[in-house]
């Protein structure tokens, strides 16, 4: 049993208070930390958890195994280095400091103690994993090129990086903004009353990671909600490419092959077992194997829980690390590189930084 705490109270902390109270014989919710005493009242009467005004007051009752801190972020560092400084690992949700001064004042805070790790969870969304699975036994070579239109900034830069195994090098980013009109149906919450097309934003970048890998850039605004837009994945390698869940690849003969990445998921037709993930699988080989199978859990819920799992057992000493400061680090420097090349019509190379030595 992992005892937990969570600090803050938005929306995406959320996500992991239902989380635990989904996997009691995982997490137990020690604490639970918001400024205004409405919302500590929402949080006990919706959550029945213990709540604190601040982060101190917390930690002068409870020593959890963990903290997760879901602020906003500015407030994200403070928070991070208080808990450090107190003993309390954290998984802090994206990004670690809002600014590149704040990236390497947070990095020399805590940087050196291998106590943070950084919420980022696409990698572990189902479908990603899969393709990650298949690209690290070499089906279509060493990993050159990745295009995504899904999501948006650090997010699109952990995704590239974690599918061709890029480091710390200086990044040039090219990056460019258009408008055009768009009906924008949905938000987080529901249908959008009006649907008269508004002007929206694409940002498109260029993404040169050194080495010969590189990265296309393509968002809309609202491109998580609104599905008249397509995500859509690319992964370029030496001996094929991944298209969504399409794969082609050279295969011994020679020849020239295809497959696709299959889900299987219950509860369709005369599939009584409810709706659920089962696993992915390419090839007849099973890929991703959902952990938390009968929980009912969507795609973000699934790939959030196993980075609250591993980060338990990394501190236990049972697993690598979820995904480390350093990393986060470099995401939203690359990303914040793309708004400064947007701001100024020019290219922006990244230097290196302290976390990449």
């Amino acid at each position: 049993m992992t005892k937990i705490a969570i600090i803050g109270a938005g929306w995406r902390s959320g996500f992991y208070f239902r989380i635990a109270q989904m996997m009691p014989e995982h997490f137990e919710i020690v604490g639970a930390v918001a400024r205004k005493a409405d919302v500590r009242k929402q949080l006990e009467e919706k959550y029945g958890v213990t709540t604190y005004s601040s982060t101190s007051e917390l930690l002068s009752h409870q020593k959890p195994d963990y903290a997760i801190s879901s602020v906003s972020w500015a407030s994200n560092p403070s928070v991070v280095t208080e808990l450090v400084k107190a003993g309390v690992h954290v998984l802090c949700e994206t990004p670690p400091a809002p600014d590149v001064q704040g990236l390497r004042d947070l990095w020399a805070a805590v940087g050196s103690s291998d106590m943070v790790q950084v919420a980022e969870q696409y990698l572990y969304l189902p479908g990603h994993a899969a393709r990650l699975a298949v690209t690290k036994i070499g089906t279509i070579g060493e990993i050159t090129s990745v295009e995504v239109s899904s999501t948006h900034g650090y997010h699109v830069i952990s995704m590239m990086r974690g599918f061709m195994q890029s480091g710390y090098e200086p990044t040039t980013v090219t990056a460019k903004q258009f408008e055009a009109p768009l009906v924008d149906p949905l938000n987080r919450d529901s249908w959008n009353k009006d649907l008269t097309p508004m002007s929206f934003k694409t940002t498109i970048a260029l993404i040169d990671f050194g080495g010969g890998k590189s990265g296309i850039y393509n968002f809309v605004d609202n491109q998580w909600h609104n599905q008249l837009r397509h995500r859509r994945i690319v992964i370029r390698g030496s001996k094929g490419e991944i298209v969504d869940d399409k794969v082609i690849r050279l295969a011994e003969g020679p020849a020239l092959t295809t497959s696709r990445f299959e889900r299987y998921q219950s509860g369709h037709d005369l599939n009584l077992d409810g709706h659920d993930t089962e696993h992915i699988s390419f090839d007849g080989t099973v890929v991703f194997k959902n952990p938390f199978v009968g929980q009912r859990m969507m795609d973000e819920e699934i790939a959030i829980a196993q980075m609250m799992v591993r980060m338990a057992d990394w501190i236990a000493g049972n697993a690598s690390a979820p995904y480390p400061l350093r990393a986060g680090c470099q995401d939203h420097l690359v990303s914040l590189a793309m708004d400064e090349s947007i701001a100024t019509g020019k290219s922006v190379t990244t230097p290196i930084e302290k976390w990449s030595i």
